[in-house]
Order: structure tokens, then C-alpha cells, then sequence
């Protein structure tokens, strides 16, 4: 665990962000070789990767301003320069990112964020990999064999045995965004994989947040992440039985190949 990894003069590497940056050129490699497979354009699923991730941390960082409002009146700068993000803010303007990108193209909403979503759990996965790194989101102690001694300058509690929920997060993410993609084909409609994904992280994010002990704001008894989780569970069932009514076709399949391929072929 270690938040710098080297320096070269004035410019430093830091884990996290070096984990991020690896989970998002993992998210576009895989997003772009299976896009052709199942008859998608590998450069529209490029280009909404690319929006997702700048509005995705945009949308993650307002989130997390509203979270520490308090904070922010009184100290502005340590919350709007700080590393702080909620992930439930990124998700919600990357979904809206991903919509407007396919209204504007005229393409196949519910296909492409199929594509995206279990690309997004990977790339989440290396985040939580570099929240390990760091000694952020860190769990509470425990004296079972599991525990995690972060050593001093991270972020977390030194020479305690903390519970590893990042690594727990990370296996999570990893395991949901591949079961995605090896079973999403034998799902019935479009939008069903991006429902199962909101469905399965909010319960999975909700479960997890009970193991955490560092600061992150509450909502009653529950802390933020919670609270937003149930919202997202409740939503991926509203999208799951919208889904179903209103489309026929199966899932990762665009709605007119032909047309978005003559779409392409006439903006080159």
C-alpha cells in the first residue's frame, strides 16, 4: 500500500490515479473488441467511454461537494481540491451522458449502455484496487486473520487490523462485470444488462458499506452511499420492467445495424 510511486522532478505518480487510468484503458480495449462481435461501432462506444469518464468525474465530484456541503461553506477548498468522489454521482451523469450521446447520433441507447455498464464495473474494480492502495474507504477493525495493517502515511488507521473492504469492493466489481459480459447475450431483451448491473451494485454496495468505518457521510442510521442505494435499486427495477415493455429485440443488439452503419459511412 503506498498513495506515490515514484516521482520524476516536480511530477509524481500517485497509486490511485494510476489504477484509474489502467481500469479506463481496460474499459475501452474490452468495450471496443466485443462492440464488433454484436454489430455496435467500436468508435461511437469510444467516444461515449471517453464522455462518460469527463462527466462521470464531474458528476461524482458535484456529488460529493453536496455530501460535505457543510464543509464546503466553510472551507471551500478542501473539499473541491480535495481527492474526494462518490461513485453514485458519477453513475448518474454517466448514464445521462450515455443517453444524450445516443440521442444526438440517433443510436440504440439500451445497446450501447449494455456495452458500457460491464466495462464500467471493471474499471471500478481498478478503482478499488487504487482506494487499497491509498488507504482510502477502509473498513473497520477486526481481529480475523483477514485483516489488513495499513502502514503509516496512508489514509487509513496505521497498525490496526482493518477489514479490506476495498478489496472486497474490488472482487465485487470484477466478478459482476464479467458475469455481465459472459452471460449477457443469453438475456432476453435490451437494457436487462444494464438493469441487472444497478440492481446487483446497489445491493452489493449497500451490503459493503456496512463493513466501512471511515468518514463519508449518513443519512439517519445509513450512511450516503446507502441511502443513494436504495434509490438505485428501485430504479433498476423501474428500468428492467420499462425495458421490458417497450422493446422486443435481444440484448447487445443495435436497433437498425444498416442505418448506423450508412451514419458512419457518410460522416467519414
Amino acid at each position: 500500500m503506498k498513495i506515490d510511486l515514484f516521482s520524476i522532478g516536480k511530477f509524481t505518480v500517485h497509486s490511485y490515479g494510476l489504477l484509474i487510468g489502467l481500469g479506463f484503458m481496460a474499459a475501452v480495449l474490452i468495450g471496443s473488441y466485443l462492440a464488433p462481435k454484436i454489430k455496435l461501432s467500436a468508435d461511437h462506444y469510444t467516444n461515449i467511454a471517453i464522455f462518460t469518464l469527463i462527466f462521470g468525474f464531474l458528476g461524482g465530484k458535484l456529488m460529493y461537494m453536496i455530501v460535505e456541503f457543510d464543509r464546503l461553506i466553510v472551507d471551500p477548498l478542501s473539499v473541491i481540491g480535495s481527492s474526494g468522489f462518490v461513485v453514485y454521482g458519477g453513475i448518474i451523469t454517466g448514464v445521462l451522458c450515455i443517453y444524450i450521446y445516443c440521442r444526438i447520433k440517433k443510436l440504440s441507447f439500451l445497446s450501447y449502455i449494455d456495452l458500457l455498464v460491464p466495462c464500467v464495473a471493471i474499471n471500478q474494480g481498478f478503482g478499488r484496487l487504487g482506494c487499497f492502495m491509498a488507504g482510502c474507504c477502509y473498513g473497520r477493525p477486526t481481529n480475523s486473520h483477514f485483516g489488513v495493517v495499513f502502514p503509516e502515511g496512508s489514509l487509513a488507521p496505521a497498525g490496526i487490523p482493518l477489514i479490506p473492504t476495498q478489496l472486497i469492493s474490488a472482487v465485487f466489481d470484477f466478478a459482476l462485470g464479467l458475469l455481465l459480459i459472459i452471460f449477457g447475450k443469453r438475456f432476453k431483451r435490451r437494457g436487462y444488462i444494464a438493469a441487472t448491473y444497478f440492481g446487483a451494485y446497489a445491493i452489493g454496495r449497500f451490503l459493503v458499506e456496512f463493513l466501512r468505518n471511515d468518514e463519508r457521510g449518513a443519512v439517519g442510521r445509513l450512511s450516503t452511499s446507502q441511502f443513494i442505494s436504495i434509490f438505485m435499486l428501485i430504479f433498476s427495477i423501474i428500468f428492467f420492467a420499462i425495458t421490458t415493455k417497450i422493446n422486443l429485440k435481444p440484448s447487445w443488439e443495435a436497433e437498425d445495424v444498416e442505418a448506423e452503419e450508412t451514419s458512419d459511412t457518410t460522416e467519414a
